[in-house]
């Protein structure tokens, strides 16, 4: 992860300030007040009004006159990234086959700031209190998708997210002290594959692996997860077939030259 640079004269305020609106609204804000979205903006409530009811006019928002929410439209940004990128396309059936093969849910991951975002997925039941879909995230460093995707950090870019990421416990098992999580990583990186045991929720099992393309680069995490019924020896065994999974996807990434 790199420092963002100063805005340079190319710079538009008013769409920076836009999208600032637009993310401000998540799982745990789907639908907030006027005086709620400038707080967590830091915007002044006449800046945000004029934003929140720009983006009403185009369709991005709704609104009862109390309340704004995000509509399906916002999806339409998120679509052009994933469909320019191929990577879903090409780690779908792969997930597919991995998640017939093991009986479990599949997924696959890109970093984005402090969090993993789903750009692909399998489910084979519900395993978590919240749903996961394309463009959920969470925080990378209590999930094996972020840990193996930290772990293909430089060392500067890995102290810079140590630095921005809050690190809190999510559960009594969550590594959160940045000592303790930067040896994790690096074991992570010595063996090549993470398995995180009920660290992101209680209950919860997940075992990720690298995709890495033509060129060597880790592009996004694949995992495995499921629910933490006979402990972690269970999912540990399906290490084999997710980094051949994992491989394959790499090859075929390179194969089509999608990432160059």
């Amino acid at each position: 992860m790199t420092e963002r640079a100063a805005p340079g004269d190319q710079f538009v305020q008013s769409l920076a300030r836009g999208l600032e609106v637009i993310v401000s609204f998540d799982d745990e804000h789907p639908e907030m007040t006027l005086a709620q979205v400038a707080t967590r903006t830091g915007y002044s409530r006449a800046t945000a009004r004029r934003f929140l009811h720009t983006l009403v006019e185009l369709g991005y928002m709704r609104t009862d006159g109390k309340t704004f929410s995000l509509t399906p439209q916002v999806l339409r940004l998120g679509t052009a990234y994933l469909s320019g990128l191929g990577l879903p396309q090409i780690a779908q059936p792969h997930l597919e086959r991995l998640s017939a093969r093991l009986g479990e849910s599949t997924s696959a991951a890109v970093l984005d700031g402090t969090d993993i975002v789903y750009i692909a997925r399998v489910a084979t039941r519900r395993i978590m209190s919240v749903g996961i879909a394309v463009g959920t995230r969470f925080p990378a460093y209590a999930t094996s998708m972020g840990r193996v995707l930290l772990a293909a950090l430089d060392g500067d870019d890995l102290e810079a997210y140590l630095s921005a990421a809050d690190l809190r416990p999510l559960t009594p098992r969550t590594i959160h002290d940045p000592a303790a999580l930067r040896r994790e990583i690096d074991h992570v990186r010595a063996q090549g594959w993470a398995l995180v045991d009920q660290e992101l929720e209680r209950g919860l099992t997940s075992l990720a692996a690298p995709v890495v393309d033509g060129t060597g680069r880790t592009v996004a995490a694949l995992n495995v997860s499921t629910a933490t019924v006979d402990g972690t020896p269970q999912i540990a065994a399906a290490t084999t077939p997710l980094l051949e999974s994992a491989a394959a996807i790499g090859a075929d990434l390179a194969a089509q030259d999608v990432t160059g």
